[in-house]
Parts: structure tokens; sequence; C-alpha cells
């Protein structure tokens, strides 16, 4: 049976966490309640503390009756996530916390799929809740009060939190209705080539494309970890630039990695590796001031990628390509690789883009599913869109 899992730090916030889950029953839905507290044990709870310590790797020991409670929330936060992942009875997740309770429950949400509701009452949902939220499809809502035992507001928070998960746990979306979902990268400098790809695939896949950001390839990735990808046409991989050079929109060492994971069919490609991202001009590193910078806007400065820097990035994609066993088409458009990596262009730089092309080339174990396909193209030429397009096509059935 399902069960919607009320979660926080029981041995602080047992009162409040009580009344929630009252809240959530009285709905007609089940309730598990789920004690994540590194102090006092609780009672009148579902699964104590000790029950969720002991999915830290190392064991309970290494998460409860530590001196220092930092350490002792990182590890019930690994824990929890760990307990979580492990669970087939989750309708959804309701976290309740200040800054200890908020950094544990949210760890646990982040290991769920997308699609599994997830909403965390804080103390710190009116600032900046990136480091908890991550890639995921967390949900914030501020309490407003501190979590100090109940109020006439916090019950009123409280009561309107109960609402909106009993709802989201009664009628759950179901992922993967309608077409077959695709996820692609784009950034502007590749747009009209993932435009003309999503235009000929669209008829018959829900095309899902994300900014190459950093964050765009990471939540792209746990989709396809998560089963909600039919397959994946990374065209834009820029994001390696800047995890290898300093960048300020970087992949995680982890890029390639669902696509390893899951064999999903996969077509690469080389765009935007001609560039690495620094915000406004005056916050690019003094060691990269005498670089060929472009101006992109006014708060985003591009650096063009040098030949030994993209013979690093190709070698480093083609060792995480060879890591892949499914069908993959790694796709390099021989006349460019950006909107401006063209003829007359600010990074126009075929040496670079050689060193860039051989080494993936070289790197690469060539196998009859994974395949390096050059073609005499720029990477925005309708032509390239078509090939691209074309390939998947050809590993999808």
């Amino acid at each position: 049976m399902k069960r919607v899992h009320v979660v926080g730090t029981y041995d602080t916030k047992g009162e409040e966490l009580a009344y929630l889950a009252g809240l959530i029953r009285a709905q007609g839905l089940a309730v598990a309640e789920i004690d994540v507290g590194t102090r006092e044990p609780a009672t009148a709870v579902d699964m104590t503390a000790a029950e969720v310590a002991a999915f830290h790797p190392a064991g309970a020991s290494a998460v409860l009756g530590l001196s220092d409670r930092g350490t002792a929330v990182a590890a019930m936060g690994q824990a929890f996530a760990r307990f979580l992942a492990a669970r087939d009875d989750v309708a959804a997740v309701i976290g309740l916390g200040g800054g200890g309770g908020t950094s544990i429950v949210t760890a646990g949400m982040r290991a769920l799929p997308y699609g599994v509701p997830k909403l965390m009452v804080s103390t710190l949902a009116s600032g900046d809740v990136s480091p908890y939220v991550d890639v995921s499809d967390i949900a914030f809502m501020p309490s407003v009060t501190d979590m100090a035992g109940l109020n006439g507001l916090s019950r009123v928070i409280l009561h309107n939190a109960a609402q909106a998960v009993a709802g989201m746990a009664r009628t759950p979306a179901v992922a993967g209705e309608g077409k077959p979902s695709l996820g692609l990268t784009m950034f502007g400098v590749t747009t009209t080539c993932v435009m003309a790809i999503v235009d000929r695939l669209k008829a018959d896949y829900d095309c899902m494309v994300f900014h190459a950001t950093g964050t765009g390839g990471r939540t792209m990735e746990k989709l396809a970890d998560s089963g909600l990808l039919a397959g994946v046409l990374d065209i834009t991989t820029t994001e390696v630039c800047d995890l290898l050079f300093g960048g300020v929109l970087p992949a995680t060492e982890d890029r390639f990695g669902a696509i390893a994971r899951t064999r999903l069919p996969y077509v690469g490609s080389v765009g935007a590796l001609d560039m690495v991202n620094f915000w406004a001009v005056d916050t690019v590193p003094t060691a990269f001031k005498g670089r060929n910078l472009y101006r992109h806007n006014p708060n985003v400065t591009l650096m063009r990628t040098t030949a030994e820097e993209c013979r690093q990035i190709g070698e480093w994609i083609g060792g995480r390509l060879n890591a892949c066993e499914g069908e993959v088409r790694f796709l390099i458009p021989e006349k460019g690789v950006s909107a401006l990596d063209i003829e007359g262009g600010a990074f126009f730089d075929p040496t670079a883009d050689a060193a860039l092309f051989d080494a993936i080339e070289r790197t690469v174990t060539q196998t009859a599913q994974r395949r390096i396909i050059r073609l005499p193209l720029h990477i925005n030429d309708p032509a390239f869109a078509h090939a691209a397009a074309e390939a998947f096509l050809s590993i999808s059935n």
C-alpha cells in the first residue's frame, strides 16, 4: 500500500510533525511517520531514526551518538536517501524542518524519481534553496514562523501543506503517457540545429529540450536514470568545457553516466565545445584575460577553447563514450561546432576543431554499436540536423 511519508526530526519537531500527519490522515490517506532525528530517540513513529540510520553504508553507528551535529546531519541525510530509494510504498513525501531537517529530508527526496510528489515545509524556503533542490522536482513551502511548537499561524501553514500533498498523492500523474520522450541538449549557439531535429521527430516523440547550463545536462541524465526517456540526442556537450577548465556552467564527473547505465539509444555531438562560460567580463580569471573572449551579453562572457584544451575535451568525452555499451552514434560537424565557430565568426578556429575531432576519434573504441560519424557540414546546417535525426531513428527501433 502506498503511503504519504511524513518526515522530520521528531526529537525536536515531534508536535508539529504529528499534527501534520493527522491532517493528512483526515484526508483518508495512509501515512508513514519517519523520524530522522540525530539526538533523542522518538516514540510513536512508524520508522525510527535507528531504522533509517541503519541504511548508512557504515551502519547506524556512523549516524547516531556522534558529538558533532554537522557530521551527524550529513550522515543521516545519506542514510535517508538510501532508505527512501529502497522503498516501494512512497505515494508522496512531505518534510518539515529547519536547517538540519531540511538538509536531511531533501537529501532523501532527491533520491526519488521525478513525479513522486515532494513537498518541504521549511524555515529556509524564502532563501536560496538551490543546494537542497538541485535538479529534482522538490516544492518548497515557507513555514513563516520558526517551528518551536504549534501556534495559530503554523497550524494554517501545516493545514495548507497537508491539503497540497494529499491532493498530489490522491491523484498521481502517470509518467510515460502519450508519445515516448526524448532528451535533447541545446545552447543558443546550437538552437538552429536542435530545433530542426525537434521538427523532424516531434510527430512521433515528446521532445524535451534542456539548456546546457550544467543543471540542464544533469536534469536530462536524471530523467534517463529514472526511466522517463526513450533516447537522447546530446547535441550540445559544452558543459564538459566548463567542468575541465573552471567555467561557471559545468557538468559533473558523471556526465554521460546515465547513458552508460541505461544503454539508451544515444546520438551525441560536439555542440559549443568551442567555449568556456564565465559571468561578466570582469569575473574572468586573471589567467585568461589575454584569451579570445566574446561578450555574449553584459552578464555572460565566453572564452574560446584552445587546440590543447580541445584535445583534452575530446579525450575526456571519448573515455566516457567507451563506457557506453548501448547504441551510440557520435556525429562530428567538420565545418564548425557553434554559431560562433564558422568562417568569419568570433570563434572560428579550424586548428582547435581538428584537435577536438581527432582526439575523439582516436580515443573512442569503435564497435558495431559505438560509432563516430564525420560529416563535412556545420553543426547548424539543416543537413546536419537531418543526419542526427536519421541516426537516432536508425538505432531507436
